[in-house]
């Protein structure tokens, strides 16, 4: 067919051939049958005819007669008559016929050969004989001794045959044609069913939907999962197959989906909450967010975004261990110029040796201090925090040692100035 004729027409002329094609189907073999019945109808009523003129005792006493034809042809005639059919033909076992529809034919020899019936059998067949092509009966007549004496031929015309077969003929026809043109008006209804199914979209565009779907789901770095009411899962992406730690996303299928995910994942997925969580799944921390597919005001599944956070997460630890580090380095640096600027008063005013009582009392410092390998703290952040509380707390120390109150007792190095 053509690629520009539309969707609807292509469906219409598919279903009207398979119609048309059923029709005629149908009809070829009904027809068949029909004449086959009508034909056997017909040989079942010949050859009880032919066999009732055989058997009876005035045919079979007539033949002994000097003019067999007398009795023979007003018989052979009501019966022909009374069972329509089109002759009854008695003749003897010489072929001489004893009675005909046409009176002139008697005394002459049957036109066809009599050997079968002659035999002890009965013929059935399509012969051609005075009165025309006809489908015939022949049954022999059998004497008091069993012996062969003569044979019945009863017939009716093709033509006939073929009028009361055309006449049954039309009732066929007339059932055919209005099934036929059900089918076609049923065949452009489905169509347009099937139309308004696929919202009027022709072939071209659905495989273009279809081709940006796929291309969409699986280049997308989000996982997509979508499940039915029955949390079934309808649809999952590479992407989701990935962060699931799915091996085959086909392969999950049509199964549910808390016998392939997480119980924590699978409940969110299934209750189709519109909302965004963050659920772990595996080693992974994932944001999901969910919410209800709905088609035409009904709702008819869930549908979950999935985005890994894990690597954000690492990040915004580190981060906060940076920052923890960074925090305890300030202090710590503030807590080392402190005790510098005590030095530095120290060795201004002469006080050498309180100076170096200072340093051996403060112990180490400075912007390079770190918590020490015997500490046993191996992680950076942990390591950090513990740096910054222990920097804030020897700089809390250290100022309230080098600033003291109004209230406070004098500085142990006389004339010493405060700093802070």
């Amino acid at each position: 067919m053509s690629r520009s004729m539309t969707l609807g027409m292509q469906l219409l002329l598919l279903q009207v051939a398979i119609v048309l094609t059923t029709v005629v189907g149908t009809g070829v073999t009904a027809t068949w049958l029909q004449e086959q019945q009508l034909r056997d109808a017909y040989q079942d009523r010949m050859i009880a005819v032919a066999q009732s003129v055989a058997g009876l005792p005035v045919i079979i006493d007539a033949f002994d007669d000097a003019d067999p034809s007398a009795t023979i042809q007003a018989v052979a005639e009501v019966v022909r008559e009374s069972s329509d059919v089109t002759y009854v033909v008695v003749a003897n076992d010489a072929g001489i016929r004893y009675s005909h529809p046409n009176p002139d034919r008697i005394g002459e020899k049957v036109s066809t050969d009599p050997a079968i019936p002659l035999s002890g059998q009965i013929y059935v067949g399509t012969q051609t004989g005075t009165l025309g092509e006809s489908w015939r009966v022949k049954v022999p007549i059998f004497d008091a001794a069993g012996g062969v004496m003569g044979q019945v031929s009863v017939g009716i015309l093709e033509s006939e045959l073929r009028a009361d077969f055309l006449d049954g003929l039309a009732v066929l026809l007339i059932a055919l044609v209005a099934a036929a043109v059900i089918g076609v008006v049923g065949s452009a209804w489905i169509g347009r069913v099937i139309r308004r199914r696929i919202y009027g979209l022709e072939p071209d565009e659905i495989r273009a939907m279809l081709e940006t779907r796929e291309a969409m789901l699986h280049g997308i770095r989000e996982g997509l999962v979508a499940v039915d009411d029955d949390g079934r899962i309808l649809l999952m992406n590479d992407a989701a197959a990935r962060l699931l730690d799915v091996p085959d996303a086909e392969a999950v299928l049509g199964e549910r989906v808390d016998e392939v995910l997480d119980a924590e994942l699978a409940r969110f997925i299934a209750s189709g909450e519109e909302r965004e969580t963050p659920v772990l799944s595996g080693e992974r921390i994932l944001l999901v967010h969910g919410d209800r597919v709905r088609v035409d005001s009904r709702d008819i599944g869930a549908i979950a975004i999935l985005r890994d956070r894990t690597e954000l997460e690492a990040m915004l630890r580190e981060l906060q261990g940076a920052q923890g580090l960074a925090e305890g380095l300030r202090a710590q640096s503030h807590e080392f110029s402190n005790k510098l600027h005590v030095v530095s008063g120290l060795l201004e005013l002469g006080h050498v040796d309180a100076a170096i009582a200072f340093i051996e009392r403060v112990g180490s410092g400075g912007a390079l201090s770190a918590v020490d390998e015997h500490d046993g703290i191996s992680d950076v952040e942990i390591a950090a925090l513990v740096l910054a509380k222990r920097s804030r707390a020897q700089n809390s120390a250290s100022s309230s040692r080098s600033t003291p109150s109004r209230t406070s007792t004098p500085h142990p190095v006389r004339g010493l100035a405060p700093t802070s």
